[in-house]
């Protein structure tokens, strides 16, 4: 059964942070995973969930960095993930599965954003590698924890960039046409909606929902490799000290959050999944030539699509058909 993608009147708003959303709610005994949940929104949205009382483990690449960033943090353990490598992706997998525990919260939240043209070891482009492959790949390896929770959610973070068009099923990896970095982000984003509602339907039989999210514009060292002029044209600039200033348009990590932190949490979500989110609430579904820069546009939630991204998935991956049974 599919959710229709249609506001549920969430109450909250745009500005709404994820600490405002977590108030109240009693996560104690509940498990979550968060990639990159060490900085930016990421680090917002462990903050929310352990405050609540879950136990948070963050995937970082960089084990000093998240754990000076997290050392405040109670019920918080830390593993190496690397998203790009796919042993370290086993790697962090097998390390959760040795402690048997069930995995109520899987937030797919790390990612990389407009690099130069980057591949793999395996020639994959990097956004679509690390953005969209590398969560797949860690999805399948804790399929089993996530069915004993027997309630759990998955949320992958997708973006307002997959306005930048339809996925080029045919060329994922940008090998038969010039790479366009802003095309290329938006493929590995609208993949992330399309995992999220295909995951949905495999998820439901054993109590698992998935949702895709885009959580607004943000300032953060995703920018890094945005030219000074790119950020000029929106509406922002890089300090000397690697920080951002805006002109506005862009929410704080805490407002970013928020809608992480919804899709987790919120009761309204019950018995619901597979729909693209923002601003804590779900998504319009938009016309595709719509000029306006928010809702979702069809091609990132079609359920053929989904499907047909799906069996390529699990063909680069070579994630045997039935994994997620």
């Amino acid at each position: 059964m599919r959710t229709e993608q249609k506001s549920l009147q969430s109450g909250f708003r745009p500005e709404t942070t994820a600490q405002e959303v977590i108030q109240g709610h009693d996560l104690r005994g509940k498990v979550a995973i968060v990639t990159g949940g060490h900085g930016g929104i990421g680090l917002e949205t462990t903050r929310a969930l352990a405050s609540a009382g879950a136990t948070v483990i963050v995937g970082a690449r960089d084990i000093k960095k998240a754990q000076e960033a997290l050392a405040s943090l109670e019920q918080v353990e830390i593993i190496r993930l690397d998203l790009a490598d796919p042993s370290s992706i086993d790697e962090f997998a097998d390390v959760f599965l040795q402690s048997g525990r069930a995995l109520d919260l899987l937030i797919l939240n790390a990612g990389v954003a407009f690099p130069p043209a980057i591949r793999d070891e395996r020639g994959f482009d990097v956004h679509f590698a690390v953005n969209y492959l590398g969560h797949f790949q860690l999805t399948a390896r804790l399929w089993n924890s996530l069915k004993r929770s027997g309630n759990a959610r998955v949320i992958a973070l997708s973006s307002i960039g997959h306005l930048s068009g339809p996925l080029d099923l045919d060329d994922l990896h940008f090998t038969k046409r010039p790479y366009d970095k802003g095309a290329s982000y938006g493929a590995s984003k609208t993949a992330c909606s399309l995992f999220a509602a295909e995951l949905d339907q495999c998820g439901q039989a054993h109590g698992i929902r998935a949702f895709s999210l885009h959580p607004g514009a943000i300032l953060s060292g995703l920018a890094r490799y945005m030219s000074d002029e790119e950020l000029a044209a929106a509406g922002a600039k890089r300090n000397e000290d690697g920080t951002y200033t805006s002109s506005g348009g862009f929410k704080t990590a805490q407002q970013g959050a928020a809608t992480t932190v919804w899709c987790a949490v919120s009761p309204l979500l019950e018995g619901k999944g597979g729909v693209y989110c923002e601003d804590c609430d779900i998504a319009e579904l938009l016309s595709e030539d719509s000029p306006l820069q928010h809702g979702v546009r069809p091609w990132a939630v079609d359920p053929e699509t989904a499907r047909k991204l799906w069996s390529i998935s699990e063909e680069l991956l070579q994630i045997p058909h039935g994994t997620f049974n």
